[in-house]
């Protein structure tokens, strides 16, 4: 298992005990990441930040939060200021001005372009599948994630976020930032594939960013798009284009179905509630996805 699977590891039994309000057992576990997962030390610390507040211990949480800034950690504004765990935190002294130089710290580092991913079907392929990950995931989640498409004979390019809320964690806030992400992978790919169809797909904030650039036709128009659990919360979506396939899924134990309603509204799409289902991929992912493209 690599450092990266580790930490994924790590972090979803970190979520699924602080989704049971297990604050200590997610501490207990948070604790136990070893020297391998130091490139991801501001986002553990982040993590640690938010169960100590959730906990009603906000001092020890900007402690944690002060650990890993003295050795190089950062965050964006908005998750320091606006997080709910986080709450207890913003009448501390010191915590406004922490917050300015965290900030400042992500503005000295500047953007880093995402790493895309092209792979290729055997033979000669149908399409391109634009695939947009998760919120703290990078371009290979989103490789693995949707390889079902290889089989059904498209081409998935997995586009990597140059968003980051922290040092590893790239997600989706900006529309227009994500268009221009998705512009330059696309320049990668070579003509006889961008001749084909181009089908949008995304996971969670990826989701949510797919569809808009489906809706928008930014940066460029697409055939149809398929998503997962698209976070839509609080964004008013523009009026449908015709696109085939229009297919959103959601889990229903996933507090992101409370958007499946928006999306039904649209013209044309199909909404799929998965039984069971939480905040990730269904295990038949593959069979979902061929019934969207296969008979394309």
């Amino acid at each position: 298992m690599t450092a990266e699977q580790r930490y994924d590891a790590l972090m979803d039994e970190v979520f699924s005990l602080y989704e049971q309000d297990r604050l200590t057992a997610a501490l207990d576990i948070l604790r136990t990441a070893d020297r391998d997962l130091d490139p991801w030390q501001a986002e553990l610390a982040h993590t640690e930040a938010c169960l100590l507040g959730a906990s009603d211990r906000p001092v020890e949480a900007l402690e944690a939060l002060r650990r890993a800034f003295a050795k190089g950690g950062w965050w964006h504004r908005r998750i320091l200021a606006e997080d709910d765990d986080l709450a207890g935190l913003r009448d501390l002294p010191g915590f406004a001005e922490f917050v300015d130089q965290a900030e400042q710290r992500r503005a000295d580092e500047g953007a880093v372009p995402g790493e895309h991913r092209l792979d290729v079907p055997a033979g000669t392929a149908r399409g391109v599948l634009v695939a947009l990950h998760g919120a703290g995931q990078r371009a290979e989640h989103a490789r693995s994630d949707w390889s079902a498409a290889l089989d059904l004979g498209y081409a998935v390019l997995a586009v990597e976020s140059s968003q980051r809320m922290s040092p590893m964690y790239r997600t989706w806030p900006d529309q227009e930032i994500a268009a221009k992400d998705i512009a330059a992978a696309m320049d990668t790919v070579p003509d006889d594939l961008r001749a084909g169809p181009v089908v949008a797909a995304g996971f969670s904030a990826g989701g949510r960013a797919a569809l808009l650039w489906a809706l928008t036709a930014d940066p460029l128009p697409v055939a149809g798009v398929a998503v997962l659990a698209p976070a839509i919360g609080g964004i008013e979506l523009p009026p449908s284009r015709a696109l085939e396939p229009a297919v959103a899924w959601f889990g229903a134990e996933d507090e992101l179905a409370e958007y499946a309603e928006a999306i039904q509204g649209l013209p044309d799409f199909t909404v799929e509630i998965i039984p069971g289902l939480g905040h990730v991929f269904p295990a038949d992912f593959g069979d979902k996805l061929a019934g969207v493209l296969g008979e394309r």
